[in-house]
């Protein structure tokens, strides 16, 4: 069963260390006048009572820091969370488990991961957390630190093996492309894991992505490859549409009447002119168009 915390708000310490110098006094006190004989042995039995009571309540004078917290246990039972940092007094037989509830971070070890499509990437994340709920994190898992780097490990790993490197196939969401995607999905799946520790996940970025380097060499030729035919099929839409707007105008202006054959060699000749990596060098033709 999940523990719920609980807000707890201890007595002012100010207001207990008047009635503990006040008790300690009338201690003194009593027994100065017994040692005179004016009191009875009853009386300094009280006497001794009351530093003794003054004696114990000394241990429940507690300092809580800014940004922290203490939970209170009263013979192994969660009675509340001190959350209001100062100088407080709670029961002196409450034992005290401090928490810190700063923002931190964990940067995760570099992970080796199979992709969606088996290839080995390597994959780290940088993720930023908070403990929001103080009886969670301290009764409800053995170590919620421990809890926090293993549970990240895990979902690492587990999305990372959800998408491909690269966006092999058009439209596919992918570790490289859509790295705020993966950063909200490993959040997400994070923040399921860690409900049960009572942390926060407040951001998740991925700082590390890369080929293992067994395949890194063979996916870059790959990478560069996939670019060059990227490339080249953009420049050959881009000729195709010149070649057509130089044909359209021909016609349309009548500067010259091309049969079939002669506008195809015009299309290939334009091709070649417009598509090759290299100058292209002009031939002169001294006769007539069909020479």
């Amino acid at each position: 069963m999940a523990t719920i915390e609980r807000s707890r708000r201890p007595l002012p310490a100010g207001l207990m260390i008047v009635v503990e110098i006040a008790a300690f006094v009338a201690g003194l006190a009593i027994f100065i006048y017994l040692g005179l004989g004016f009191l009875s042995l009853p009386v300094m039995l009280l006497a001794v009572l009351i530093i003794v009571l003054a004696a114990v309540a000394i241990n429940g004078f507690f300092i809580v820091q800014p940004n922290h917290a203490a939970a209170l246990v009263l013979f192994g039972n969660y009675d509340g969370t001190v959350r209001d940092s100062g100088f407080h007094w709670a029961n002196p037989f409450y034992s005290r488990r401090k928490i810190s509830l700063r923002i931190r971070n964990l940067d995760s070890d570099v992970l080796k991961v199979n992709d969606a499509v088996g290839n080995p990437v390597e994959i780290a994340a940088v993720i930023t957390w908070q403990v929001v709920d103080t009886a969670k994190a301290l009764f409800d898992v053995e170590d919620y630190e421990s809890f926090v780097h293993i549970q990240t490990e895990t979902a690492v790993r587990h999305v990372a093996s959800e998408y491909p490197y690269d966006d092999y196939t058009e439209g596919q969401a992918s570790l490289r492309a859509n790295a705020d995607d993966v950063a909200a999905t490993l959040q997400k799946e994070l923040q399921e894991r860690l409900e049960l520790a009572g942390v926060q996940v407040i951001d998740t970025r991925l700082r590390r992505l890369a080929y293992a380097p067994e395949i890194a060499g063979e996916m870059l030729r790959r990478q560069q490859a996939s670019a060059v035919v990227a490339a080249r099929s953009l420049m050959v839409e881009g000729a195709v549409g010149m070649v057509k707007h130089a044909l359209t105008m021909l016609a349309e202006e009548s500067i010259v009447e091309l049969d079939e054959e002669r506008k195809a060699q015009m299309v290939s000749n334009l091709l070649v002119v417009l598509v090759s990596d290299k100058g292209a060098q002009p031939v002169v033709n001294s006769g007539t168009l069909y020479a």
